[in-house]
């Protein structure tokens, strides 16, 4: 028998497979619907499309992270976290790094960071930090997200003009704006250059703080073909995650200025994110970096391939010109998306519904070309 529990990230489902042939597997809706749907017998292997966070440490991965010389990190002791936190400094262009448990935390820490209770911050409508964190903003540093609607998460200085208010003891005091790259639910959509000066001179004109939230920033720069400190330059923190697209098994790092470093590892600690020996793990994340990063334009090759086989497929409608990175939405006209989804699950192919009749699909390490041919000829199977 087999379970399902609901993700933190993006509030649909998540399932540990203990088999492929003949199983049965047990879907708790969020409404606390229980139903069960059949695995067939002659699924050869699951082709995980969920998302990028299902990604395992390879075997060499492994091999790093069991010799990594360790610590005690909340000491201070623990020579690859410190590693860890300088190469991500570098990359980022900035003075220090601190490595955390989840990108959440990442994101919030900043948040704290830059702000005090009854401040005001920026977001996109559907960024994140404000969509998927759990009230974080609100809960961790008493902050209120002023939303700005974007296009597929992106908006511009204008944008950030209008939502300004006078300065007036009846308004809050706008202190941060926050930017999301690539954007989840933009479809993997990547900010240009052009566009983050554009927000970012709004910002600076009237003294707000920029941050960004760069989980994959990773497949935007290797997209874009833009280093990733070209992009963080505009920001005065930057938030990139290490368990997605590169495959490490845990874990985000904050970066910025020193001193507001500091004051991030000081809200760390009272978050419950110091660590102890967590060179372990950032042993995974070092060996990510170097070797998992220009990987990525393979998931963006799958992700192109993806679209442009589902988009002739009848009975769904999806834009493959709109794949910039390795997300791939894609809308049902025939049937409820989530009876797509549980019809593709029982017959080895895993997709979340993110809408009634709207579906994801995330390209990653654990994904192969094959992999990608044969999901696209179930799918169509599955809907005639």
């Amino acid at each position: 028998m087999l379970f399902s529990s609901q993700p933190p990230d993006i509030g649909c489902y998540d399932i540990a497979f203990e088999s492929t042939l003949g199983a049965d597997l047990v879907v708790f809706e969020p409404e606390g619907i229980v139903h069960t749907v059949s695995m067939t017998q002659e699924t050869p292997r699951i082709i995980d499309l969920r998302s990028d966070t299902v990604t395992k440490p390879t075997a060499a991965m492994r091999e790093t992270m069991a010799r990594a010389e360790v610590g005690d990190d909340v000491l201070g002791d623990d020579p690859t976290v410190k590693a860890l936190e300088s190469q991500t400094a570098e990359l980022l262009g900035k003075e220090a790094a601190v490595f955390v448990p989840s990108g959440t935390m990442a994101n919030q820490l900043a948040i704290r960071s830059h702000t005090e209770p009854g401040d005001e911050i920026f977001v996109e409508a559907n960024a994140h930090l404000y969509y998927y964190e759990g009230g974080a903003p609100a809960a961790l540093s008493g902050v209120m997200c002023r939303c700005i609607n974007g296009q597929r998460g992106i908006f511009s200085g204008a944008d950030v003009e209008a939502a300004l208010r006078p300065a007036d003891p009846h308004f809050p005091r706008t202190r941060l704006v926050c930017l999301e790259n690539t954007h989840n639910r933009g479809g993997g959509k990547i900010w240009s250059i052009g566009q983050i000066q554009e927000v970012a001179a709004s910002a600076r004109k009237h003294g707000l703080q920029l941050h960004l939230d760069g989980a994959r920033l990773w497949n935007a720069s290797v997209a874009a073909g833009i280093p990733e400190r070209d992009y963080a330059s505009y920001f005065d923190s930057v938030s990139v995650c290490f368990s997605k697209g590169l495959g490490a098994p845990v874990g985000s790092a904050l970066a910025g200025p020193k001193p507001l470093i500091d004051r991030a590892r000081r809200f760390r600690k009272m978050f419950g994110g110091g660590m102890r020996q967590s060179g372990i793990i950032a042993a995974g994340a070092l060996y990510a970096l170097a070797n998992h990063r220009a990987r990525l334009a393979e998931d963006h090759v799958n992700a192109k391939a993806l679209a442009s086989g589902l988009a002739v497929v009848s009975g769904l409608e999806t834009a493959p010109a709109e794949v910039e990175t390795n997300m791939v939405r894609f809308h049902v006209r025939t049937m409820p998306a989530q009876q797509l989804v549980d019809r593709l699950r029982a017959q080895g192919v895993l997709v979340l519904a993110v809408g009634p009749d709207a579906i994801r699909a995330v390209t990653s390490l654990m994904v192969s070309a094959e992999d990608i041919r044969t999901a696209v000829a179930i799918i169509a199977q599955a809907l005639g």
